[in-house]
């Protein structure tokens, strides 16, 4: 695997200020998050920081295995991580204040710090691309 494309994919994440992280519970159930930060760390690996919803955080504990995806919707450019959820660590945690908060739906109260190891890089683009990993 290319560091230099698993770079890329951090680059351009922090340039657009997102990313999108794929995950499914037992059950196959997808569900889709986002988050802001995310670094390249030893050994092909990502550290993902956020606060993650309790479906993210349940569908991790019960399946590893997520898609990671970067994309620049202007320039129709972007990657796509298949990997490994090994570590999840709390970074931080609220003391359960949150102003104007929907009791009905509370806010995640913990942030996370999610270590990704890689297994593929592939591109993700809107228009027609093939699946085959880059790099």
């Amino acid at each position: 695997m290319d560091r230099k494309m698993i770079e890329a994919l951090v680059g351009l994440a922090n340039r657009v200020g997102h990313l999108f992280i794929a995950t499914a519970g037992r059950e196959g159930v997808p569900h889709v998050a986002s988050a802001r930060r995310v670094e390249l760390i030893a050994g092909e690996r990502l550290a993902i920081t956020e606060w993650f919803c309790p479906g993210t955080v349940a569908n991790l504990r019960e399946n590893p295995r997520l898609s990671v995806v970067a994309w620049d919707s202007k320039s129709d450019m972007g990657y796509q991580v298949i990997g490994e959820a090994e570590e999840m660590h709390d970074v931080a945690m609220l003391d359960g204040f949150a102003a104007g908060r929907d009791e009905d739906h509370p806010p995640p109260q913990v942030e996370r710090r999610l270590v990704v190891k890689i297994s593929q890089v592939l591109e993700f683009r809107q228009q027609p691309h093939s699946d085959e990993p880059v790099g």
